[in-house]
C-alpha cells in the first residue's frame, strides 16, 4: 500500500535485461558508432554548405535530414551511453518526459521531411522542364519549415496530458529510453484518450507519408521506364536511389517498432535512433556521384596540404 501512494519523481530504464560485462560490451560498441555518427552528420553539412556545386534543394533537404540525425540520435545516445557505462539508469521525470517529447517530434519530422524528398525526387525526374519553377527556394523553405512545425505541433498536444499524470507505485521502465507506450502502462488512471490521440496522430503521419512517397516513386519508376537510352534510365535512377534507401529502412524499422510486442521493438528502436543516423551519411556519399566527386577533390587538397 505504501508504494501505491508514492509519487514517482523518477524512472528506472531497464534496458536490455544483459550483465555487466555485456553492458560495458555494448558501451564500447555504440560510443564509437556515435561519434561517427556526429561527425559523419557534420562533415555532409559542411560539404554541402560550402560547395556551390550542392546548392540544389535535394542537397538542401539532405543537409536539413543531417542536422536532424544528429539532433535525433543525441536525444537518445548519449543518455543510453551513460546508463551502459555507469550503470546508473535512473532519469528524472522531468528529463523523461522531455525525452519521450523530442524523441517522437524529431522522428515526425523526419517522415515529413522525408516525403517532401521524395516529391523533390518526383518533380527533378518527372517535370525537369519545370524543376526550378516548382522547387523555388521559396517552396524549399516551406517545406522545411511545414516538417519541423507539423512534427512540434502533432507530438506536443498528446505530450501535455501526459506530463500533467500522475505516477504511483512502480518507476520501472521496461525500455532504454523513455518510451510513451511503457511509460503509460504505469499510471493507475485511465489513459485510453492519451494512446488513442498517440495513435491517430502516428497513424496519420506514417500513412500520409508511406502513401504520398509510394506515389511519387510509382511515378518515378513509370517514368524511367519511358526513357529510351539506357544511360538516361541509369542516370534517374541514381538521382533518386540513396534516398530510397533511407525511406526502406525507416519504413521497415517503423512497422517493426508499432507490429512487434514492447521486448522485440527494443531492437528496431536501436536501430531507429542509433544505427540509421550512423548509416544515413555512409548512403547518401557512397551512392551519391556527385557527393563522391567532391570527396575525392577535398581528400587531394588534404594530401597536397
Amino acid at each position: 500500500m505504501e508504494n501505491q501512494t508514492t509519487t514517482v519523481t523518477a524512472f528506472i530504464l531497464l534496458g536490455f535485461p544483459i550483465s555487466r560485462e555485456v553492458e560495458l560490451l555494448f558501451f564500447v560498441f555504440f560510443l564509437p558508432m556515435y561519434m561517427i555518427t556526429l561527425l559523419g552528420n557534420i562533415f555532409i553539412i559542411y560539404i554541402i554548405v560550402s560547395h556551390s556545386r550542392l546548392c540544389t534543394p535535394m542537397y538542401f533537404f539532405l543537409c536539413n535530414l543531417s542536422i536532424l540525425d544528429v539532433l535525433f540520435t543525441s536525444v537518445i545516445s548519449p543518455r543510453m551511453l551513460d546508463n551502459l557505462a555507469t550503470g546508473d539508469k535512473t532519469i528524472s521525470f522531468a528529463g523523461c518526459i522531455t525525452q519521450c517529447y523530442f524523441y517522437f517530434f524529431l522522428g515526425t519530422v523526419e517522415f515529413i521531411l522525408l516525403t517532401s524528398m521524395s516529391y523533390d525526387q518526383y518533380t527533378a525526374i518527372c517535370n525537369p522542364l519545370r524543376y526550378s519553377i516548382i522547387m523555388s527556394p521559396s517552396v524549399c523553405i516551406g517545406l522545411v519549415l511545414f516538417s519541423w512545425m507539423n512534427g512540434f505541433l502533432s507530438v506536443l498536444y498528446p505530450t501535455i496530458p501526459t506530463s500533467r499524470l500522475s505516477f504511483y507505485g512502480s518507476n520501472i521502465i521496461t525500455h532504454f529510453f523513455c518510451d510513451s507506450g511503457p511509460l503509460l502502462t504505469l499510471v493507475f488512471t485511465d489513459t485510453t484518450s492519451i494512446e488513442l490521440m498517440d495513435f491517430l496522430l502516428s497513424s496519420l503521419v506514417i500513412l500520409c507519408s508511406i502513401i504520398l512517397t509510394g506515389y511519387s516513386y510509382a511515378c518515378i519508376i513509370m517514368t524511367i521506364l519511358h526513357i529510351p537510352s539506357a544511360s538516361g534510365k541509369k542516370k534517374a535512377f541514381n538521382t533518386c536511389t540513396s534516398h530510397l534507401t533511407i525511406v526502406v529502412i525507416a519504413g521497415r524499422i517503423t512497422a517493426f517498432i508499432y507490429v512487434e510486442t514492447l521486448e522485440i521493438r527494443k531492437i528496431p528502436s536501436v536501430l531507429s535512433s542509433v544505427v540509421a543516423p550512423f548509416l544515413n551519411p555512409f548512403i547518401y556519399t557512397l551512392l551519391n556521384d556527385t557527393v563522391q566527386g567532391i570527396l575525392r577533390e577535398v581528400w587531394v587538397r588534404f594530401r597536397e596540404f
